[in-house]
């Protein structure tokens, strides 16, 4: 197992850069054709020096703004997460809730997806709550996340439907979408089936290994702890978390646009095609969204007549200043605080 997740991880880190070292070499070609047109010698065009000035030219205020705004996001983050965990009688201090989510992201850059286990374990660890527990919690938070990104994405091309038109028309083929689509369902039917199947053997007794029996006792915890979200006890509050969350996540995208003059000049309804671009780009397993997420802010960038080398620039300066200087910053101070605020914690009590 632990070859396999090695593998794994070298996959999607390699294949992360493999986006990034693409974007940058076309990325080059074009600054070269572009030096080529001002009579530019190519030896005075190095993409990397051009990005360096573009991260100098940066509003940086904006940069402290959006990062503020991005820890916000995190508070509202925890605290709904506490009104999940409060259905089942269980509750959690606001400064875990935030500095597992912060060591969770931090993880994500390193192992795509690590995150949702290591903040698992912390919270569980640190506030005394069941595994299975903790982890429905966050399957219910993803869910929210899927349905409000699904509203974005409405949004989106209720307010931006030309744009959506030419992008899907040059970019994708009709059939591999159905194609996806049907694959989608069958192996949710499969899968549902299957739980269905194994549920009734489990109930009838025919079940007898003593490990699948623990397993199928741990998965009816959490399923029953899924269920659990119908018990809010204030559901009004929970929704207005979850949109402030997303409403958080979307200025840090279009707020950006002030702090780097070639698309400053963009309108909230890019922002928010360019938002749901990044978004969709961060759900591709590499760490953090690397490459992927470049690849589609410039996509994005290029619907609203941005250059790709404008668009590349941003991508970098968005993708570092906020995603790398945030997640790590903060995810490194609560590695190291947590610890210690859970001793003296220990300590009080």
């Amino acid at each position: 197992m632990k070859g396999k997740t090695i593998l794994s991880y070298v996959f999607f880190v390699g294949l992360g850069f493999l986006i990034l070292y693409f974007l940058y070499q076309s990325q080059q070609q074009a600054y070269i054709e572009e030096c080529a047109l001002k009579g530019i010698p190519e030896s005075d065009c190095n993409l990397k020096d051009r990005i360096i000035n573009d991260f100098k030219i940066v509003k940086w205020h904006w940069i402290l703004i959006i990062s503020g705004v991005f820890m916000l996001s995190n508070v509202l983050r925890a605290l709904r997460w506490n009104q999940i965990l409060e259905t089942e009688n269980n509750s959690i201090k606001l400064f875990n809730g935030v500095g597992t989510l912060m060591v969770g992201y931090f993880a994500n850059l390193g192992f795509p997806r690590i995150g949702e286990v290591v903040k698992i374990g912390l919270l569980a660890r640190y506030e005394n709550i069941p595994v299975e527990k903790v982890a429905a919690s966050v399957v219910i938070d993803r869910i929210m996340d899927i349905l409000c990104l699904l509203l974005v994405l409405l949004l989106s091309v209720m307010l931006a439907f030309p744009v959506f038109k030419d992008y899907l028309s040059q970019n994708l083929d009709l059939s591999t979408l159905q194609f996806l689509g049907v694959a989608a369902v069958v192996m949710t039917i499969i899968g549902l089936a299957s739980l269905y199947l194994i549920n009734r053997w489990y109930k009838a007794g025919r079940i007898t290994n003593r490990f699948l029996l623990k397993a199928v006792d741990r998965l009816n915890s959490f399923v029953q702890s899924l269920l659990s979200i119908r018990h809010i006890s204030n559901l009004p509050l929970f929704l207005g978390y979850s949109l402030g969350i997303w409403v958080c996540y979307y200025l840090m995208t279009y707020w950006c646009f002030f702090a780097f003059d070639p698309v400053s000049h963009l309108t909230m309804t890019a922002g928010l095609v360019v938002f749901l671009f990044g978004t969709l780009g961060m759900v591709f397993p590499s760490p953090g969204g690397m490459g992927s997420y470049h690849f589609l802010v410039i996509q994005a960038l290029l619907l609203y007549g941005i250059s790709s080398l404008d668009a590349n620039s941003f991508a970098y300066i968005i993708f570092f200043s906020i995603n790398i200087f945030c997640n790590v910053f903060f995810g490194l101070v609560f590695l190291i605080m947590l610890p210690f605020y859970n001793q003296k914690k220990s300590e009080l009590a």
